[in-house]
């Protein structure tokens, strides 16, 4: 399998996962062996891994640009700190944080399958546990939410950080415990997501350009492009899907998946 189709094969997976409840760390963690990719590889883990990333969030500000726009410079109070970019500031701060000091020990003990695969099924355990508890939310705009609950947003997307657990899942769920309705909390979420996957590529790749090797320039492309056309058309179809739908599929598709790897890594053990 040459690089090419590599890398439109993990713009597929990531554009498709990144913004639904189901883990795309944990997904790319799952896929690269089966294509060849070793998970010491600094360039399919490192540098590539968090630039298509860039392009699944190119396609929300594409998608949201209009809301956006209308957030940024027209919100509807005149309070510095009730603007939705401090807003999002201050839910960035925790992960920030705690990606910058624990950074290396996550790469070196959580990235592998029985972590992945555990947090699948434990996630898709907590998405059915919290769509019983939701009765009225409250809240039906993202840029009406107080500071308090992007913080507490943000200290939820630190969950994230365990691979499996999926980024858009702690933080939509999250925010539905605090009263926000589907739609305002997938909004808010995707909006976190602009801030919170740019700085982790911009960083990634400066740290990473060294790992780039003659050649590998053209992946890089394809493997954006794809992330990008992925993502627009996933979200554009969740935001509609989640108008009449519960989180439900979600659930059990990440507890039959994880439930499967697990079983996989047992049989290969008494093997």
């Amino acid at each position: 399998m040459n690089d090419t189709v590599r890398a439109v094969i993990l713009g597929v997976v990531e554009g498709l996962t990144e913004f639904l409840p189901i883990s795309s760390t944990g997904h790319m963690i799952l896929v690269m062996p089966w294509i060849g990719i070793s998970e010491h590889d600094p360039f399919w883990n490192g540098v590539f891994n968090f630039f298509i990333q860039i392009g699944a969030i190119l396609a929300v500000v594409i998608y949201f640009w209009r809301r956006l726009w209308r957030l940024t410079f027209h919100p509807a109070g005149k309070a510095w700190h009730g603007h939705i970019l401090f807003k999002l500031f201050v839910a960035l701060v925790p992960a920030g944080v705690l990606g910058f000091l624990f950074d290396d020990f996550m790469k070196q003990k959580l990235m592998n399958p029985r972590v992945v695969a555990s947090a699948l099924v434990a996630g898709g355990i907590a998405i059915m546990v919290i769509e019983r508890m939701i009765r009225h939310p409250k809240v039906t705009d993202a840029g009406a939410i107080t500071l308090q609950t992007a913080l507490l947003i943000g200290l939820i997307q630190c969950l994230a950080m365990i691979p499996g657990t999926s980024r858009s899942g702690a933080t939509i769920m999250g925010a539905l415990l605090l009263g926000l309705t589907a739609a305002a909390a997938a909004e808010f979420s995707f909006f976190l997501a602009i801030p919170t996957l740019l700085g982790a590529g911009l960083l990634s790749l400066v740290k990473g350009l060294q790992d780039i090797q003659p050649g590998q320039g053209l992946p890089l492309v394809v493997g954006f492009v794809v992330a990008f056309i992925v993502a627009w058309i996933v979200v554009a179809a969740f935001m509609r899907f989640i108008q009449t739908h519960k989180f439900t599929s979600f659930a059990i598709y990440r507890i039959i998946l994880g439930g499967i790897i697990l079983a996989l890594i047992l049989i290969d053990r008494l093997g």
